[in-house]
């Protein structure tokens, strides 16, 4: 048995028929590992320790009622086999920060997925080292760069460097005449770059998430856009469809599998459009639960096969 803990956002909030970390607890339980779950404002580094404030859980799958809390205390994480790193994004300074401290007790404690290289591989930073697998990109804060970019490409699509959940996402046409205005948006709210990318028609068909278990593709699901909106997501209307993996997927999963599995990023959901990969997700991905219902297989079990392995 496992001890296991959860940093998550809190679970009594999560829609238990799509939400990964979810179905992760519940197959944890089902192999006999036990589960607490803390948020990650009561992550703790007090004098030599990292702690967190947090409850013993039980789940089921059931509607309403698909928790049930033991009383809180404080752990030490040093006494737990695995940790997970699973608190949705954005991917700020607070985020940042968790990492550093989670990395203070890894891999004596195993985390998951690795912190270091979670904070070094942000999900739109990381498919820069594979050019030849991604579309045409730029990242840019300064206006006459992404303006350059845009006259090359024509069609694109702009968005916040660190955005999620497709978050800010703009694609601007031939004509459109709000690049500059986009650009003032963004600048007033933060002091980050942007990211562009040319505007990849085959969305219409579909953005692929293929699932990666310790660098090896388990299976995808198709996010096909709804009528009108260029963003997949399913939050905003995305239908998710049963598919497999194309020759071309394989490729782009063969070479970057290496990389995630040398530098610890065990549950991985890319992102590949028409056969261009756009995002490796790394921080919270999703998808598990979509590709067991279309596919027939326990993901969360092979999830949780690689984790024993190591442990």
């Amino acid at each position: 048995m496992l001890n296991v803990a959860f940093q998550m956002d809190p679970i009594e909030h999560v829609d238990i028929d799509a939400d990964s970390s979810f179905r992760l607890a519940e197959e944890a339980q089902k192999r006999g590992h036990s589960l607490f779950v803390y948020t990650p404002n009561q992550l703790v580094f007090d004098e030599g320790t990292v702690t967190a404030t947090g409850r013993a859980v039980t789940v089921q799958r059931e509607k309403g009622n698909h928790v049930k809390f033991g009383p809180f205390e404080t752990r030490p994480l040093s006494s737990f086999d695995v940790v997970w790193l699973r608190q949705d994004p954005p991917f700020d300074m607070g985020y940042i920060t968790t990492t550093h401290l989670l990395e203070l007790v890894h891999p004596e404690t195993l985390v998951v997925n690795d912190p270091f290289w979670v904070r070094n591989f942000p999900e739109k930073l990381l498919v820069l080292r594979f050019p030849d697998l991604t579309p045409p990109t730029t990242i840019a804060r300064d206006l006459d760069a992404l303006k350059a970019f845009r006259e090359r490409h024509g069609d694109v699509i702009i968005k916040p460097l660190y955005g999620n959940g497709g978050a800010g996402v703009f694609r601007l046409q031939p004509g459109d005449g709000n690049l500059a205005s986009l650009h003032e948006l963004f600048s007033g709210i933060n002091r980050e770059p942007l990211i562009a990318q040319k505007f990849l028609p085959d969305v219409s068909q579909g953005d692929k998430r293929i699932i990666l278990v310790d660098g090896e593709p388990v299976g995808a699901i198709n996010r096909v856009p709804a009528a009108g909106e260029t963003r997949s997501n399913m939050h905003v209307g995305g239908r998710p469809e049963k598919i497999g993996l194309t020759e071309r997927e394989r490729e782009i999963c063969a070479a970057i599998g290496p990389t995630l599995r040398d530098n610890g990023q065990i549950f991985v959901g890319i992102d590949v459009i028409g056969g261009w990969l756009t995002e490796i997700n790394v921080t919270s991905p999703t998808g598990i639960q979509e590709l067991e219902r279309f596919d027939g297989l326990n993901i969360a079990a092979l999830v949780w096969e690689a984790i024993e392995a190591k442990r």
